[in-house]
C-alpha cells in the first residue's frame, strides 16, 4: 500500500530527511565508542559500596555465634535475611541468602524441576512431552536465555501498564498443563518500568492453572531501586498466594547486584515452606554452605532495611540525573516527530524506546555503525523476534553523563533517520 503525500508534505520530508542524513554523517564522522547495552551499576555507584572490602574486618561470628569461615548454614545468615525479609516481601523463615546471583537461582530451580519433582508435581519435567512457560514482552532477555538451554517453549503475553494481560494469562495457564510458569519482573519492569498492579498480583495468585505444579517466577530484581520521590509500593505475593489456596504458586527471587557489588552480592530466593524446604534438599548435595563471609560483610555494611534505603537514595543520586537526560534529549530530538514513543521509569535501570514498526533494527545497525553500541534490536522478545520490529531497549546506568548524552542525541539521529526513510519509501 503505498501513502500519497500533500504538496505541501512532500518536501517538507524531503527536508527532514535531507537534515537527517547530514546529522548522520556527522555523527559517523565523530569516530565514537559508546556503549548502552546492558544496564551495569557505573564505577561510581559502585564506590558508594567501597566499605564492604574492608569488611568484615577482624570479625568472623554471626550476630548467633555462627563461624563464617566454616561449612554449614545453608539457609544463609539470619541476620542478612532479616534485613532483606522486608523489602522482599518474604517471611525471614522462608527466606534463603545464597551465592552472588539471582539468575543462577532460576536457572537451578529450572534444573531441580527439571530432574527432580516439585511440590505439587506428578512427575519431572524432564519426563513430559512439552513444558513451557509465559513470558510478558517486552521483557528480559536472560529470562528468555534460560527457556532456550532448557528447551522450554516460549508463550509471548502483551504487557499493559498493570503489567501482563491477564485475560490471556489466566486463559492460557487455564487450558494446557504444558505452561508450568510465569516470569514476572513486577517493579519496574525490565525493560518498561511497569510496577504490577495490586489486581495483577491477585489475579496471578488465584487463577486457575491446568498444571498443578505451576510456578509464577517472581524476579523482584528492581524491589528498591526507585528513581522519585514516591517509591512505588507492590503488593505481597507470596502471602496472596497463600491466602488463595495456592501457597507454593511463588518463587521470589532477589539480590543486591546493583545495590552494593554487582559481581559480589548476595541473591535470595524466598518461598512456601514446602519451596524451601525442596530447594535446602537439592542444594545440600551440591554445596556445603553459601559465602557467608559475604554475607557478614553485607549485614555489617547495610545494617537494616533503613540501611539499604539510605544507600539506595545515594544510588539514586547518581542515576536519577541520567534517566532525566534521556527523557529531556528523547523530547527534545523526537518529540513531535511521530517517530518514537518511549517511557518515564519511575524506578529500575532502563527506558523502553519505540519506533515504527520495522525500523528497529536498522536504527541499532546505523548506531553501532556510527560507533554506538546498543542492545540487540528483539532482544526484548522470546527467541530474540520482536515481530513488529520496534522496540529498543535503552540502558543509561553505566555511561558517564556526558558521553551517555553523546550516545543519547546518536540515538536520536538514527531514529529519524530510519523513520524518515521509510516515510519517504512509504510514499513511493
Amino acid at each position: 500500500m503505498t501513502t500519497e503525500l500533500s504538496p505541501d508534505a512532500a518536501p517538507a520530508l524531503a527536508g527532514l530527511l535531507e537534515r537527517a542524513r547530514k546529522d548522520y554523517a556527522e555523527l559517523a564522522a565523530r569516530g565514537l565508542s559508546l556503549d548502552l547495552t546492558r544496564g551495569k551499576p557505573a564505577p561510581e555507584q559502585l564506590d558508594l559500596s567501597e566499605d564492604l572490602l574492608s569488611l568484615p574486618g577482624g570479625r568472623h561470628t554471626a550476630a548467633d555465634g555462627t563461624d563464617v569461615r566454616n561449612y554449614g548454614g545453608l539457609q544463609g545468615l539470619p541476620e542478612l535475611r532479616e534485613i532483606f525479609a522486608e523489602l522482599l516481601q518474604v517471611p525471614a523463615a522462608q527466606l534463603l541468602a545464597l551465592g552472588n546471583s539471582s539468575l543462577e537461582l532460576m536457572h537451578d530451580c529450572l534444573v531441580h524441576a527439571f530432574l527432580g519433582v516439585l511440590p505439587g508435581a506428578t512427575s519431572r519435567w524432564v519426563d513430559q512431552e512439552r513444558v513451557a512457560f509465559l513470558c510478558p514482552v517486552p521483557g528480559y532477555d536472560r529470562h528468555f536465555a534460560l527457556c532456550q538451554r532448557f528447551g522450554i517453549d516460549m508463550i509471548p503475553v502483551p504487557m499493559t501498564a498493570d503489567g501482563p494481560d491477564m485475560d490471556e494469562v489466566e486463559r492460557l495457564a487455564a487450558e494446557n498443563p504444558a505452561v508450568k510458569g510465569i516470569w514476572c519482573v513486577p517493579k519496574y519492569s525490565n525493560p518498561d518500568g511497569v510496577v504490577y498492579s495490586d489486581e495483577t498480583v491477585a489475579r496471578l495468585a488465584r487463577m486457575e492453572t491446568a498444571a498443578p505444579d505451576f510456578r509464577i517466577f517472581w524476579d523482584n530484581a528492581y524491589a528498591v531501586h526507585h528513581l522519585t520521590d514516591e517509591p512505588a509500593e507492590l503488593a505481597d505475593l507470596l502471602g496472596a498466594c497463600a491466602e488463595a489456596g495456592n501457597p507454593d504458586r511463588a518463587f521470589v527471587f532477589g539480590s543486591t547486584s546493583k545495590i552494593t557489588a554487582a559481581g559480589a552480592g548476595v541473591a535470595f530466593f524466598g518461598s512456601s515452606p514446602a519451596n524451601v524446604t525442596w530447594l535446602l534438599a537439592n542444594n545440600q548435595k551440591r554445596s556445603i554452605g553459601p559465602d557467608k563471609i559475604n554475607q557478614l560483610r553485607h549485614a555489617l555494611f547495610l545494617r537494616d532495611a533503613d540501611g539499604v534505603r539510605a544507600h539506595m537514595e545515594r544510588q539514586r543520586a547518581l542515576l536519577q540525573p541520567k534517566f532525566e537526560a534521556v527523557a529531556r534529549i528523547l523530547e527534545a530530538e523526537l518529540g513531535g516527530t511521530g517517530l518514537a514513543t518511549w517511557t518515564s521509569p519511575k524506578g529500575g535501570y532502563f527506558v523502553t524506546l519505540q519506533v515504527p514498526d520495522g525500523c528497529a533494527k536498522d536504527v541499532v545497525r546505523r548506531a553501532a555503525e556510527a560507533g554506538i553500541v546498543l542492545t540487540p534490536a528483539g532482544a526484548t522478545h522470546p527467541y530474540g523476534d520482536d515481530p513488529r520490529d520496534a522496540v529498543i531497549r535503552v540502558a543509561p546506568s553505566y555511561p558517564g553523563l556526558a558521553e551517555l548524552e553523546q550516545a543519547m542525541y546518536g540515538l536520536t539521529v538514527c531514529v529519524r533517520l530510519a523513520g524518515y526513510e521509510q516515510r519517504e519509501r512509504q510514499a513511493a
